[in-house]
């Protein structure tokens, strides 16, 4: 046994005498941008666009000119819109015309008076608390 244990240690001080090699550390960057290979370019730009959750703004852009069947649809909306809300004035403000006074129409509150500009109209969203003024004037 203690010639097991010095056979032993004559192998470890073999073993602890060649040298350990090692290689630097290189850091290599995934961007191209940043020096990394161009080939993760395509895959880096497919990852971000997966990722990104903000509108276009270009679908907002009034310049951007939609298909013909999005205008219809579109120009039909309004209409139907404009048509309802007409409908709608000359049920609760008559067909007479504007009349003074104040008139509750979901949660709008309008007020109608008659000033020497013209005739006034304000205009009270109860919901957000916001108003606005319309002036017609006389001619």
């Amino acid at each position: 046994m203690k010639h097991f244990k010095q056979v032993l240690f004559f192998f470890c001080l073999l073993l602890s005498s060649f040298a350990v090699e090692a290689q630097d550390f290189v850091y290599k960057p995934n961007n191209p941008a940043f020096g990394g290979d161009t080939f993760n370019y395509q895959w880096m730009l497919n990852s971000a666009q997966a990722q990104n959750l903000i509108e276009n703004p270009e679908t907002n852009d009034p310049f951007n000119q939609g298909s013909t069947l999005d205008d219809f649809t579109e120009s039909l909306n309004r209409q139907l819109l404009s048509q309802l809300s007409r409908e709608l004035i000359n049920n609760e403000l008559g067909t007479n015309g504007l009349t003074d006074g104040s008139y509750t129409i979901g949660n709008f509150q309008i007020n109608v008076e008659t000033t020497l500009d013209g005739v006034g109209i304000t205009i009270y969203d109860n919901a957000i608390g916001e108003q606005t003024q319309i002036i017609i004037p006389f001619f």
